[in-house]
């Protein structure tokens, strides 16, 4: 079995030729996370301990610093093999994260293993600590359709979108099941990215986006009640009206006052923990985060941080960038635009230009599975960056002009898988 797998790998391109490249996009991404991770512990201890003058980490920080911790051994481990091994083993992977998922809506489970949250069954108690395998399944999804669509070319036309569709629609289905509508929209954009970069028409998405659009108020009866109070509770915020200020857009407005409350270049440590303390912000350490921080730098903070996503988001697609392995240059691209998705999400959420969904902020929100995973996310893109091969064995995404059919130049083809 060893030796098949080898065989693979060496025909695959991921062999003698694949060079070390120290020096690499992936490096900025690996700074910008680790930046990211201590502002996020600062902001969760603010959130958690906000009596003025108390001395330590309050212990959610603390849980967040000893997650971190495990993050970084995770990304050590993940550098060290060739990243193709993921794509050998992507079907076990899948059947493993497919199972769990399922596992998740079985109601015969104990509420002691599978608690639901805000009605939400996501996460599977493992007595020291959660975990929630919709993390696991937006990395494995990744993986598996960057394999899939390596050297695929029938995406070029309409209909050859249905099969990267039906990969990504299995995943979104478990999870909406749950259900859980903010975890299932990051795979949107990761799907959407992966195809694009693989040579995909843009005018096919487009027509795919008016579709979706178009259809989108038909599954409106279709949501349950308090999914369709924030929608209500939304469209109210951008007419302007203070109506529900202290029901379903409580949470909202009350992000947007404590950020306001920040102004340009932020407050002192103590009134920041104060303003927390007395607005009663929900949900400050994990959702609402970006408030915390905001709060405490203020608006030139605020875009600070986001400054700090944009550099994760240049390193990964500078590796996708420089990569010449069809599989690593989609692999970089899809973690990329699951990274970028989710901070769209939840900072429109803390500014109210986006529905509350339930969806945490990478490397700043509280949770054991999403700090985890947002690290292992980061090492992938680091591992793509630190191996470089001298020569591709297969064409990746350059086409001709109007024309189905990939630009082959002087490079080296085997026959399709």
């Amino acid at each position: 079995m060893l030796d098949r797998i080898s065989g693979i790998m060496l025909a695959e391109g991921a062999g003698a030729r694949a060079k070390w490249a120290v020096a690499n996009f992936g490096w900025l991404s690996f700074a910008a996370a680790f930046a990211l991770s201590l502002l996020g512990v600062y902001a969760i201890d603010i959130a958690t301990q906000p009596e003025p003058g108390a001395t330590g980490l309050s212990g959610t920080a603390h849980r967040q610093l000893l997650f971190l911790g495990i993050g970084l051994c995770v990304s050590c481990v993940v550098c060290v093999p060739h990243y193709r091994w993921l794509g050998i083993l992507r079907w076990p992977m899948a059947a493993v994260t497919i199972g769990l998922l399922v596992f998740l809506l079985i109601p015969a489970v104990p509420s002691s293993i599978v608690t639901p949250r805000n009605g939400t069954r996501g996460w599977i108690d493992l007595g020291v600590t959660d975990f929630q395998p919709s993390e696991v399944a937006k990395v494995v999804f990744v993986i598996v359709l960057a394999w899939h669509m390596r050297y695929k070319r029938s995406h070029r036309r309409f209909l050859g979108l249905f099969g990267p569709a039906m990969i990504a629609f299995v995943p979104i289905a478990l999870i909406m099941l749950q259900p859980d509508f903010g975890t299932a929209m990051t795979f949107v954009p990761a799907l959407a990215a992966i195809v694009i970069a693989a040579g995909a028409k843009l005018r096919h998405l487009a027509i795919i986006a008016l579709i979706a659009a178009m259809a989108a108020p038909a599954t409106y009866p279709f949501l349950k009640d308090y999914q369709k109070e924030r929608v209500v509770g939304l469209v109210r915020q951008i007419q302007g009206s203070r109506e529900g200020a202290d029901d379903i857009n409580y949470q909202s407005f009350t992000a947007q006052k404590v950020m306001g409350a920040g102004l340009a270049t932020g407050t002192a440590d103590d009134h920041a923990r104060a303003l927390i303390r007395y607005n009663r912000l929900p949900e400050a350490h994990n959702d609402m985060v970006y408030s915390v921080l905001v709060t405490r730098f203020g608006f030139w903070g605020g875009v600070g941080i986001l400054g700090l996503y944009l550099a994760w988001l240049l390193g990964a697609l500078g590796v996708a960038a420089v990569c010449t392995d069809p599989f690593g240059r989609l692999l970089a691209v899809g973690l990329a635009a699951v990274i970028a998705g989710q901070t769209i999400v939840n900072v429109g959420m803390n500014v109210g230009l986006v529905p509350i969904v339930g969806i945490t902020l990478p490397f700043l929100s509280a949770g054991g599975s999403s700090m985890v995973m947002v690290w292992l996310t980061t090492a992938l893109v680091l591992s793509v960056g630190l191996r470089r091969s001298s020569q591709p064995y297969r064409p990746s995404f350059e086409y001709a002009q109007g024309d189905a059919q990939p630009v082959l130049g002087n490079v080296r083809t085997r026959p399709s898988p």
